[in-house]
This record gives structure tokens, C-alpha cells and sequence, in this order.
């Protein structure tokens, strides 16, 4: 029978906006409150609002959340911006205490929830580490057992005694996961902080994730990546608007977040207007009026799997000016090229563009690797050249979603494309 790792019972975190906490909760407080407030008084009177009293308004972060957690799992928790992700974990983490509810965590947990957390600015890496480890519960005699492999994984050797209040955000980072990682814990939480990382330092982290997995400890991760949360994660909770709207695999919970990511986005009317855009090439005509994603199923979408089909509905206006060439450039969210449409490139094009009309360019089988995506708009006419240009018209993401049926998703660095391909020994 398996071991309980967390088990969480009717978590519930309520919090008052629109008004500051009543009292004070240390000197630091009541000295701030002291000083400032014939200030605020005074500014309230300047306004003419002195007698207005402060409007509060009660927000639930988390509602009645229940979920269990087995000792070994590891768990990617998922969800849109304000679902209440980083709320449960720093329950979890007992940062805070929830309104109502109860948590029971067996083991000991690590966390790394915000860059620097724990850490002194006017202390040095080295004297940080000591400091970290024993917030985190760690012992003398361990973080000296573990001292140089720390450094070693957080490469700023050569800025160990330095303090860091001179590091960088990312060295920090790679310091204070370092120490996390290393604590042993049984519960490792780490939330979307890893995004401040780089791409190398990021698969570095995984891969000690995955390394504390397979050591039978529990891992709870919170990210917007989906591609690292089906690599490394088997189970999966979905939150939204505070609330578990879907627990079981990775793949099930991820399908079940984008299935609704993409009801949202048909809600909203998505053909774009161009008239105004801000990445119109100074200089050009405004003759690019709309754009817009269409999926498999005729609806308008953002979101689409690795190897669908996407039509784009391109709207212009050329007046009585003819043009004879349309360009789609899609874009990495870096700014690299992918690849490029052009009528220019296909038989059987339209060839001639006057009037306002839509003309829509249909991609099969989009395999590009899971990502955020744009694309770049172009119309013009062989004897003048680009008459309009529009940098990132649109966004799009896309969503590997178990696109070779074989459980394994390639890391980050496999490059654009996603390609199924054929394997045979030969005698």
C-alpha cells in the first residue's frame, strides 16, 4: 500500500483587497504606521476624500481544495495566471497558513518559491549557502558534506565569496535551487521560478528533479511549460479560479487545460484588427486589415496540437491599387525565423490582390515543437516591393500533447520541428 506524502483537506485562503490589515504585527510596523499616517491624513484631505472610508473587498485565492498525494509521485499543478498555484504551494511550504482547511505533510520539504528567498544580499555566496541550508533544516555537518557538489551544480564557483546583493537574478536562482535540490528533501516543491533560468540551467533542473523522482521522493511543480510538466510529471492538478477543476495523469489534466484554454478563447471574438497595429513597418500603407487562426474544427483558436492543420484568414483592402504577393512568416517566440509562406511559392495562387477581400492559407499538419509562436504579415507587389509589413500580426501556441504515442517527450533544445520518422535494423 502506498504512503501518504500531503494530504490536503477543504484549503480555503481568503484574503481583503482594497484595504490594509488591521493592527500591526511587529515594531517595524507600528513605527512605518506611525510616521506615515498624518501623511495619508493630510493627502486624504488635499483629495477631499478624508471622510470616505477604504471599500474591502474579500478574494478567495483557494476554495475548498482536497487532494491527496502519495509518497513518490511527482505532481504538475497547472493553470492560468491568478488560479491560485502559487498560493497552494506556499501553503504547502508553510509560508502561509491557510483561512481554513488543513494540511498534513509527512517528510521533510524543500521549496524554492521566489528567487533569493532566504538568501542575505550583504552575506556572500558561500556564507548563503550555510544560511539557506539551515532555514531549509539542513545540518552543518551536511551542507559541508554537500558544499562543493552545490557549487558545482550552481556554477558561480568563481563568485562563491562575493556577496549577492552583486549576483545576478539568474545566479541566485541557480544558488538557491542548488541548495533546495540538494537538501534530500521528501517533498520538493518548486514553482515557476525556474523561468528566470536559462535554457541549460533549466534542463539542469529537470533532470535533478527527475533525479529526485527516481529516488522515490515527492515533487510538486508548478509551471506554464506543459511540455516540462508531461516530461516529468505522472499526475497532474488543474486549477482554475481557486478551485482543483481536474486531477489524474499528466496528459489527461494538460488535454483537459487546453480544451478549456481553447473554449475561452472562441468565447472572445479573435479576428485581430491590423488597422492600428503596432508592428506596422514605419512608412508602410495600411492596407493588412485582420488576421485570424482557424482550427481543424472551423472555430477560431490560439491554441493548437503538434500536427494540425491551421488556416490563416488574412483581410485586406488595396483599394483600387493592385498587389500580386502575400508573405506569412511564423516565428519562434525568440524572434527566429521557422519558416515562410508565400504565393510566391505555390502553384496555383492567387496571383492578383485589389479590393477588400479575405484570402486564407491553409498549413497541414503544423508539426512544430510545443511553444509560443507568431507570425509576421507581408503584401506588396513585384515592381515596388513591400507596400505593408506587420511584425508579430498574431500569437499562437502550440501543444506537443503525446504527438508520437510513446510516452517520451523530447527535451528542450530538440529544435522546431517534431518529425515521426521509421526504424528497421538491417542484417
Amino acid at each position: 500500500m502506498s504512503q501518504l506524502a500531503i494530504k490536503a483537506t477543504g484549503i480555503s485562503k481568503q484574503y481583503q483587497i482594497g484595504t490594509r490589515q488591521k493592527g500591526a504585527e511587529n515594531l517595524r510596523d507600528i513605527l512605518t504606521q506611525s510616521l506615515t499616517a498624518p501623511f495619508k491624513r493630510a493627502m486624504r484631505g488635499l483629495r477631499g476624500d478624508a471622510n470616505i472610508e477604504t471599500h474591502t473587498e474579500t478574494l478567495w485565492a483557494l476554495r475548498d481544495i482536497d487532494f491527496d498525494v502519495q509518497a513518490g509521485d511527482t505532481i504538475g499543478i497547472i493553470g492560468r495566471n491568478g488560479a491560485g498555484k502559487s498560493t497552494l504551494l506556499k501553503i504547502l511550504s508553510r509560508i502561509t497558513e491557510p483561512s481554513s482547511g488543513t494540511i498534513d505533510l509527512y517528510g521533510r520539504v524543500g521549496a524554492l518559491l521566489e528567487v533569493g528567498t532566504g538568501f542575505h544580499l550583504e552575506l556572500t555566496g558561500r556564507e548563503n549557502i550555510y544560511l539557506n541550508g539551515a532555514i531549509l533544516g539542513m545540518t552543518r555537518a551536511e551542507i559541508n558534506r554537500k558544499f562543493d557538489e552545490m557549487i558545482d551544480f550552481s556554477g558561480v564557483e568563481r563568485f562563491i565569496d562575493t556577496p549577492v546583493k552583486r549576483y545576478s537574478s539568474g545566479m541566485i536562482l541557480r544558488l538557491g535551487f542548488a541548495v533546495a535540490a540538494h537538501l534530500e528533501p521528501d517533498i520538493l516543491i518548486v514553482d515557476e521560478v525556474l523561468a528566470v533560468g536559462d535554457a541549460e540551467f533549466q534542463r539542469k533542473c529537470l533532470g535533478k528533479m527527475q533525479d529526485v523522482a527516481g529516488q522515490g521522493r515527492t515533487v510538486l511543480f508548478v509551471s506554464h511549460n506543459l511540455n516540462a510538466v508531461l516530461n516529468l510529471c505522472k499526475r497532474g492538478l488543474y486549477l482554475k479560479n481557486g478551485q482543483v477543476v481536474a486531477s489524474g495523469t499528466a496528459q489527461e489534466v494538460i488535454q483537459s487545460y487546453m480544451s478549456t484554454v481553447a473554449s475561452i478563447d472562441l468565447d472572445a471574438e479573435h479576428i485581430t484588427d491590423l488597422t492600428t497595429h503596432s508592428g506596422r513597418h514605419i512608412g508602410m500603407k495600411s492596407i493588412l486589415k485582420s488576421i485570424n487562426l482557424i482550427n481543424e474544427n472551423g472555430e477560431s483558436a490560439r491554441y493548437f496540437n503538434t500536427g494540425d492543420t491551421i488556416q490563416v484568414d488574412i483581410g485586406y483592402d488595396c483599394g483600387e491599387e493592385r498587389c500580386d504577393f502575400i508573405t506569412v512568416g511564423i516565428n519562434s517566440s525568440m524572434g527566429e525565423r521557422v519558416f515562410t509562406l508565400s504565393t510566391l511559392y505555390t502553384p496555383n495562387a492567387p496571383f492578383s490582390f485589389v479590393g477588400k477581400k479575405v484570402i486564407r492559407a491553409i498549413i497541414p499538419q503544423v508539426d512544430l515543437a510545443e511553444g509560443d509562436y507568431n507570425l509576421t504579415l507581408t503584401m506588396g507587389k513585384h515592381a515596388v516591393g513591400n507596400i505593408d509589413t506587420i511584425d508579430s500580426a498574431i500569437n499562437f501556441t502550440i501543444t506537443l500533447n503525446n504527438y508520437f504515442q510513446t510516452g517520451v517527450v523530447p527535451s528542450q533544445g530538440a529544435g522546431y520541428w517534431m518529425k515521426k520518422s521509421e526504424w528497421m535494423l538491417l542484417e
